[in-house]
């Protein structure tokens, strides 16, 4: 014998969702069974097998589980609610809708039943209404749930998007953090430079004076000699090693401190760049704020050294303007030889840490191509006498925060889509059956002798052929019901009328009975 194998825990946890799930929508089908027969009853039995199998194919294919249940329902009832099936439609069609990627196969699908429901409804049941309940359940029933799981998903795939950038965001917040350090520590090296080669530079000076002083003997000479030797050689090694240190966008000597926009012009001229300088008479830093003042500096710096290193031979046009309490700097550069303009810095750390001493500053820095194919750099900063606005201090969006507001605006459009779809199409059906209600009395309009013309004993098919295509949905108020094994269709008299012609057939489709019945006020 084969020995008995304990089932493994993970398995059954695994599969429990899916056997919970199966359990619940055959609960509804096992309830009403009994209570139904012929037809109806086969397919509310076949129920249970059927939804087993949609549950197996729910996750591959959401839209056949949703799907295949229809059909059952279609011949339960034409307006397609059923007690059997009414919980696996709704349940499948937020499956549907929170599995699949793409919403225009289950939009097709959706059509194709609305469709192929009012021809269905008009040949079996000669009369258009159940389409309109078909309609109303198939919105109700099975799109709203499809809504609340395209929802679902939508905002699933904003918090995975979320975190992916928010993770994005912590490593490029990283990076700009380690470049920061170690722009510093050029910044560092170039002080060390400038004080520490000014004082060697004076040692060696002194030290040269010795050597030629003659109230010294040789040996003390010859000292003095190997003194100021090994100051300059200090200075030399000095500056290598700055120029280890250094980044690529800190080759550039450190400026002086109090340096103006016109002496860094200057000195950018006379390196042999072509720069023009248009400034107002009242713009000059030392004018401004401190803040403001550095900025204003560090932005001409920025923009002359990267208009240097990466188009160079180019024209630079620096302009400087004061109006409204706020001071603008524009430097524009057309495009050099050696490629399009000044924006390429390495990495746009260049640009990047310039737009946070803007910021710091209270102003808001433009770059971008130029009107004339170079680069051009503008920047925005508050005076004494005043602010920028809020909205021109804001910073620029990052392409992290524009693609999460992309998928923040999609969440949205989803939500407003799934109120107001459902709202639309309930309008549209109420508005279509109040036109039906409007014409179609006219449509089940029994004329006189065709009535007096049929005969007791009639065969159906014949009678069939002298009625109209459509009957009443249902006959007229106190009408008693027939007896157990008749049939019984209903005609109207004239349209608006409170009378309707009773045609009844037996099991053996003969007409046994016709008359007219009036509508009776209930007690």
């Amino acid at each position: 014998m084969t020995p008995w194998k304990r089932p493994d825990a993970r398995r059954l946890r695994a599969h429990a969702p899916a056997l919970g799930l199966w359990l619940a929508l055959c609960g509804p089908a096992a309830l009403v069974v009994a209570s139904l027969d012929g037809a109806q009853r086969w397919a509310t039995v076949a129920a249970c097998p059927l939804l087993g199998v949609c549950v197996l194919v729910r996750r591959r294919s959401p839209l056949t589980a949703l799907a295949l249940p229809v059909a059952p329902s279609l011949v339960i009832s034409l307006d397609l609610f059923t007690t059997g099936y009414c919980a696996a439609l709704a349940a499948f069609g937020y499956l549907t809708g929170a599995r699949l990627p793409r919403a225009r196969p289950a939009l097709w699908f959706f059509s194709a039943v609305a469709a192929g429901g009012l021809p269905l409804a008009a040949v079996v049941g000669r009369t258009v209404w159940p389409w309109f309940s078909l309609l109303l359940t198939l919105l109700l029933n099975v799109v709203l749930p499809w809504l609340l799981g395209r929802y679902r998903r939508q905002y699933a795939e904003l918090a995975r998007t979320g975190w992916q950038l928010a993770e994005r965001m912590e490593r490029e917040q990283q990076a700009v953090a380690d470049r920061t350090r170690l722009r510093e520590r050029a910044r560092i090296a170039g002080d060390m430079h400038d004080s520490l080669g000014h004082d060697l530079a004076l040692i060696a000076l002194r030290a040269g004076a010795l050597e030629v002083d003659p109230r010294l003997d040789a040996d003390r000479q010859a000292a003095a000699g190997e003194l100021r030797a090994a100051a300059g050689t200090a200075t030399e090694r000095l500056r290598e090693i700055i120029g280890v240190l250094r980044t690529d966008d800190e080759s550039a000597p450190r400026v002086p401190a109090d340096e103006s926009v016109a002496g860094l012009v200057d000195r950018a001229r006379a390196s042999g760049m072509r720069v023009t300088l248009e400034q107002a008479d009242d713009t000059g830093t030392g004018t401004l704020p401190a803040m403001t003042g550095h900025a204003l500096h560090r932005v001409v710096q920025e923009s002359l050294t990267n208009a240097a290193k990466h188009a160079p031979g180019a024209t630079v046009r620096v302009r400087i303007g004061r109006a409204a309490g706020q001071v603008q700097v524009t430097v524009a550069n057309t495009a050099g030889p050696g490629g399009p303009g000044a924006g390429t810095v390495s990495g746009g750390s260049g640009l990047v840490g310039l737009d946070e001493r803007v910021r710091l500053a209270g102003g808001a820095l433009r770059a971008g191509p130029g009107p004339e194919g170079g680069f051009t750099v503008s920047a925005r900063l508050p005076t004494a006498g005043g602010a920028l606005p809020e909205s021109l201090a804001r910073p620029e969006p990052t392409a992290a925060q524009r693609e999460l507001a992309h998928a923040q605006r999609q969440v949205r459009r989803r939500l407003r889509q799934m109120v107001a779809a459902p709202v639309a199409l309930l309008a549209a059906l109420v508005l279509l059956s109040s036109i039906y209600h409007l014409v179609s009395p006219s449509w089940t309009v029994l004329e006189r002798e065709r009535y007096t013309a049929l005969h007791l004993g009639t065969d159906r098919s014949r009678v069939e052929s002298l009625l109209p295509f459509f009957a009443l949905d249902a006959p007229p108020d106190g009408t008693p019901p027939p007896p157990h094994d008749w049939t019984c269709i209903y005609y109207s008299v004239h349209p608006r009328s409170d009378s309707a012609y009773q045609l009844c057939f037996t099991d053996d489709e003969r007409l046994v009975k016709k008359s007219v019945v009036h509508r009776r006020d209930r007690p």
